[in-house]
């Protein structure tokens, strides 16, 4: 790890600093939001803007680094991002902070494509699995940092969202200065959605849901906290919750998956994520109870997404797994970008409660067709699997998915496909 971090502390340093700006927008907006009085459904619409924005950057990013280069566009798009920061306080508007939601999701797209590979540029075949799990939880510490950050300030007022603009600037310093000659670009071609169904039922199926679970953590969290009455602080821990949860059960869950049925593990998974939600129903008049459910929501969810990636590599050719992992992401990120709206506009007008009830209900829906997978087609034993490599719905791009798959593959060592 000492390797790792020599090599590429500037990236991680920059990636924890670009964390911490995105993982505070979210709930500073939510939290302003429920102070200038806008309802759950505006709400929504506002946080579906960075899910479009991100799935439209992901198709857009490879094609201008190719053009101009991974330098510009990684400056570029951070100046875009800080300044978007800085509009959200000048321009107290719905319409106005749905468009720059949008644009802060196409430039995070973008600036992940561009840090990643370099990520990988800088990695040897020794480290570079070392080297994506520092990258995972660098993003995981940062957006948690950020939910402590998010009390220092009135989120009335312009502080917050100040921090947040500097905090990105400043993130692309160490980056830009140390980082070497820019690495050959390239990303392999999605696979078709069709074929990919064809191929991994479960998996298309599964990455589609877990993208709403996922709006539903990164997006309306905030919303939700505000609507129950959660102080900022409750608000900050409740949050924060969500993404410790993901950090510590990644790897218990991944070593697990590599020992067994994986969709038994699936069905696992998702059941205790399911009721973590229901005991936050229960007792929702409990704030620990609501801490103890936010972190068995990301606990479960953030692994679910390396799960469902690696189950269906299970049943691909090596040279397609890096495509099939592209279709994947765009799969999730469709399940994403029509959530908050259709949350916002049930809470707005069923309750609050429909937050846990929703997440509930999707993951019990992910269980329910894992079971009915595991009646149709046998399992692969689980020696003849590839390892459960790291991957974060947060950032997950194309590039990410092909290092995932490079680990993988290398990690499996001879006897396996």
């Amino acid at each position: 790890m000492l390797a790792v971090l020599r090599n590429s502390w500037a990236l991680l340093l920059g990636m924890f600093l670009l964390m911490l700006g995105n993982g505070m927008q979210g709930t500073v907006l939510g939290l302003r939001g429920g102070i200038e009085a806008f309802d759950a459904t505006t709400m929504g619409f506002v946080m579906s803007g960075y899910f479009a924005g991100f799935l439209g950057g992901a198709q857009v990013a490879p094609w201008l680094v190719r053009r101009v280069g991974h330098v510009r566009v990684f400056a570029a798009l951070g100046s875009l991002i800080s300044a978007a920061f800085i509009i959200f306080a000048a321009v107290v508007d719905p319409v106005a902070w749905t468009l720059m939601r949008f644009l802060v999701g196409f430039c995070y797209s973008g600036v992940y494509v561009v840090a990643e590979s370099w990520l990988n540029d800088t990695a040897t075949n020794e480290t570079r699995g070392r080297t994506l799990s520092a990258y995972l939880i660098m993003q995981m510490l940062g957006i948690i940092a950020a939910q402590g950050l998010i009390n220092v300030a009135d989120p009335a007022g312009y502080d917050l969202f100040v921090i947040m603009s500097v905090a990105v600037s400043i993130a692309f310093l160490p980056t830009l200065i140390s980082a070497g000659p820019a690495p050959a670009f390239s990303t392999t071609r999605r696979m078709s959605l069709k074929r990919l169904f064809r191929t991994s039922p479960l998996g298309c199926v599964g990455t589609f849901l877990l993208g709403a679970v996922f709006a539903c953590q990164f997006g309306m969290a905030p919303v939700y906290g505000t609507a129950i009455g959660l102080t900022t602080a409750e608000i900050s821990v409740f949050i924060g919750a969500i993404y410790v949860g993901g950090l510590v059960l990644q790897y218990p869950i991944g070593w697990a998956s590599d020992r067994t049925d994986r969709r038994k593990l699936i069905t696992a998974v998702t059941l205790l994520g399911a009721a973590g939600c229901a005991g936050g129903l229960v007792f929702s008049g409990s704030f620990p109870a609501l801490v103890a459910a936010a972190f068995l929501i990301g606990g479960t969810s953030n692994p679910l997404y390396s799960l469902l990636i690696a189950h269906t590599n299970d049943f691909l050719a090596h040279e397609d797994m890096a495509s099939a992992s592209g279709g994947m992401i765009v799969l999730n990120g469709i399940g994403a970008t029509g959530t908050p709206i259709l949350i916002g506009y049930l809470m707005q007008h069923l309750g609050p409660v429909v937050y846990l009830a929703f997440i509930c209900l999707i993951m019990g829906l992910i269980a329910a067709y894992a079971g009915y997978r595991m009646t149709v087609r046998p399992a692969k034993p689980a020696d003849e699997t590839l390892p459960v490599a790291p991957i974060s719905m947060v950032s997950g791009t194309a590039v990410t998915a092909e290092i995932a798959q490079e680990v993988a593959t290398m990690a499996s060592g001879p006897s396996r496909p």
